[in-house]
């Protein structure tokens, strides 16, 4: 057999019998496609991050998260700070800065609040 082959049920119904190596080549090029239209839409997603200005991290300080930085410390680096200087900008304890750095502690709205305003970066950066 070396193409299709129609046959038709006594219903009336078509069926398309296919040679095995045509439906799987089929199947591959489905499977293909979709992940081709998973990627279009993660591309337009970030595309739009990007016009908004929102939610796209500096290249430093997503290199550090990927080196085991937190958000936090990742950022206050970049932007040249010490705890200690956070801590007299925000009134934030410096052993507090410390925890919420390494995971010991999570913020509450308001201090991640005071920590955006004095790094100057959009709340989400640090949620």
């Amino acid at each position: 057999m070396s193409g299709p082959q129609i046959i038709r049920t006594p219903g009336g119904e078509e069926l398309v019998v296919l040679p095995r190596a045509e439906y799987e080549a089929l199947l591959e090029r489905a499977d293909r496609e979709a992940e081709d239209a998973e990627d279009v839409a993660i591309y337009d997603a970030r595309k739009a991050e990007l016009a908004t200005g929102g939610g796209v991290l500096p290249p430093e300080v997503s290199a550090a998260i990927l080196r085991g930085e937190s958000r936090l410390k990742a950022i206050r680096n970049w932007r040249g700070e010490t705890q200690l200087r956070l801590n007299f900008k925000t009134g934030i304890g410096q052993g507090y800065l410390s925890d919420l750095e390494s995971g010991r502690r999570t913020g509450t709205p308001e201090t991640i609040a005071k920590l955006a305003q004095a790094l100057d970066v959009p709340v989400e950066w640090l949620s």
